[in-house]
């Protein structure tokens, strides 16, 4: 006699009623003990039309198919299989995942949203994490290399060295995944030297003590970017640093000599420095401001300052490409010679 067998399922698919009249679908897990619930973002609508009823059994077999994938993964486990918990993670919600997390800096977060924007462009089904291999890999690579920047007046190409910035950010969370024990290794191990992309080395401007005092003397249509720049000739702050300035963050001691203490935007490290009065001298008047007012209120970003600066070095005569990060290599060519910087913009 042939014994039917019952055989008690760990899951169970339930609905939760709506206020709009629709029911929410989820699954009541039960497993060695312990309940819990996983709602499926699916719904169950009131069927007015046969179109309805149509999709409602779409919905109740979705429902049906996710709830045996999620007997079968807890089989898996519970008889010592390993499972991949890397199947159903798409590559590019799990960057935005660690990009949300708080222990990621402000820099760090902002270029894996770069990561995250040509990814979409590379790839825009996305994959999931346990398919990625070397050749994926090597195709964003490639694509890397005829990208365009996404928010640039104009079209320009990424450089070599955001290009190497890019893919090991990429590294990092594909490291973070193995970290995490959703994949057993990672697939750009086996990426070769020259296959990565690779930093340009580029010399760097800086300028010269008879350039600075031409560039002091020559006025510029905009005179917080002219303060802002030459402040940071004469302390070595980033343009991060100082837009972030405030005016508690500079006093005097007893002897009536200024310093600067900040914690530095993108080392996150405390600092100290003692202002000369040449970078006293470049600071906006305070006036009516408060302690904890921004100092270079309203000074514009990074690309848009290094997009104009140009065209103040043009009229102080001064033929080198100048960004703002030219001011921290000119102030260390200056740190020698602090008792000669006294009133060269008089």
């Amino acid at each position: 006699m042939k014994e039917d067998l019952k055989i008690k399922e760990p899951i169970k698919i339930r609905v939760k009623h709506l206020t709009n009249g629709s029911k929410s679908i989820y699954l009541d897990i039960y497993m060695e003990g312990r309940r819990k619930y996983e709602f499926l973002k699916l719904y169950i609508i009131p069927e007015n039309s046969k179109s309805d009823r149509v999709r409602n059994n779409e919905t109740l077999k979705l429902a049906n198919a996710i709830k045996a994938q999620r007997i079968i993964e807890l089989q898996n486990q519970s008889h010592g299989f390993k499972f991949n918990k890397a199947s159903n993670i798409k590559l590019i919600d799990y960057i935005q995942a660690i990009a949300g997390k708080k222990s990621e800096g402000k820099v760090r977060r902002t270029t894996l949203h770069a990561v995250i924007c040509h990814l979409k462009r590379y790839d825009p089904n996305d994959i999931q994490l346990n398919r990625i291999n070397k050749e994926y890999i090597l195709g964003f690579l490639n694509y890397l290399k005829i990208a365009k920047q996404a928010h640039s007046k104009k079209e320009k190409s990424l450089h070599a060295n955001t290009q190497v910035y890019y893919y090991k950010m990429l590294r990092y969370c594909i490291n973070y995944a193995v970290a995490e024990e959703l994949l057993s290794a990672n697939p750009m191990d086996k990426i070769q030297n020259e296959e990565k992309p690779h930093r340009n080395y580029t010399e760097r401007e800086y300028l010269t003590m008879d350039e600075l005092k031409k560039l002091a003397q020559t006025p510029f249509y905009n005179e917080l970017v002219r303060k802002a720049f030459l402040f940071s000739c004469f302390c070595g702050l980033r343009h991060s640093d100082i837009i972030a300035l405030t005016w508690r963050d500079i006093e005097a001691d007893e002897n009536g000599n200024s310093w600067l203490h900040i914690i530095q935007k993108k080392t996150k490290e405390a600092i100290s420095l003692p202002l000369s009065n040449e970078a006293v001298k470049h600071l906006p008047r305070q006036e009516d401001a408060k302690e904890n007012d921004k100092i270079f209120k309203k000074l514009i970003t990074l690309g848009r300052t290094n997009e104009i600066l140009h065209r103040w070095a043009e009229q102080a005569g001064i033929k080198k490409h100048i960004t703002f990060h030219t001011a921290r290599h000119s102030v260390f060519s200056f740190s020698l010679k602090f008792k000669h910087l006294q009133n060269i913009s008089a």
